[in-house]
């Protein structure tokens, strides 16, 4: 998949929000030389090059993390939140890790879960089969680490379900993996070779929106509205 230019849709002078679209992936993983989301930054705002101090890549290089504070899978779309300066960026962190910050999916499933909405509470650790994978349970290899996800079906057919999926915890691949553990996968997704439909060519899943408090005290919603394959999908359901 082609990589695309990110929206703004929040700026201020401390806080940058942008719309990722799929196949731009956030940080290189050193070994190409595609187009990833930091160049996007570090080109239209070089100041930030220092903000967050460097990001290790899995390859042991070390690269500017140019205040981008998490990522999304390459081809998840959605909200991605940059720190313009140190203490925006140290303030937004402590959130994150204490789990402060709410976060909102949609995504599109196999199936339709039972029931309509629930809670998904599955430890998760690397996959003994596939070092590339997380998985649950006995297929699982060393620590799991605990995670949590509520989802709720919004729009559903015998095939197919259109979920709201909310992260408590913030664990790698977290949504993929919940998902598939309960018989739901979320469509067309390579890496874990689910089943695709409803005209994805790519792994169905958006982060919409993401709500935090901002330095001055206030706190906001940053909301990425759908994408078009999102919304040509949701036409096809009653």
């Amino acid at each position: 998949m082609e990589a695309q230019t990110p929206t703004i849709i929040f700026e201020n002078e401390s806080l940058l929000a942008v719309d990722k679209p799929a196949g731009l992936v956030v940080h290189g993983d050193g070994r190409t030389e595609e187009a990833t989301l930091t160049d996007w930054v570090l080109k239209h705002y070089p100041t930030l090059t220092d903000v967050g101090g460097l990001h290790t890549l899995d390859s042991g290089r070390y690269v500017p993390r140019a205040g981008i504070l998490h990522r999304l899978d390459r081809e998840t779309s959605g909200v991605i939140v940059i720190a313009k300066n140190d203490e925006t960026f140290y303030f937004l962190q402590r959130q994150f890790l204490d789990h402060s910050i709410e976060k909102k999916y949609f995504a599109f499933v196999n199936g339709t879960p039972s029931p309509a909405e629930g809670d998904i509470d599955l430890p998760i650790g690397r996959s003994r089969n596939d070092f590339r994978q997380w998985t649950t349970g006995d297929a699982a290899r060393g620590n799991l680490r605990p995670a949590s996800t509520h989802y709720l079906a919004l729009r559903s057919t015998d095939a197919y379900a259109f979920l709201e999926l909310s992260p408590k915890t913030g664990r790698t691949h977290q949504l993929r993996v919940h998902m598939k553990a309960i018989g739901h996968p979320i469509l067309c997704d390579e890496r874990y070779e689910t089943p695709t439909g409803l005209g994805f060519a790519r792994l169905a899943l958006h982060a919409s929106t993401l709500s935090l408090k901002l330095p001055d005290g206030t706190r906001t919603t940053l909301l990425a509205p759908l994408p078009p394959d999102f919304t040509l999908a949701l036409k096809l359901f009653p």
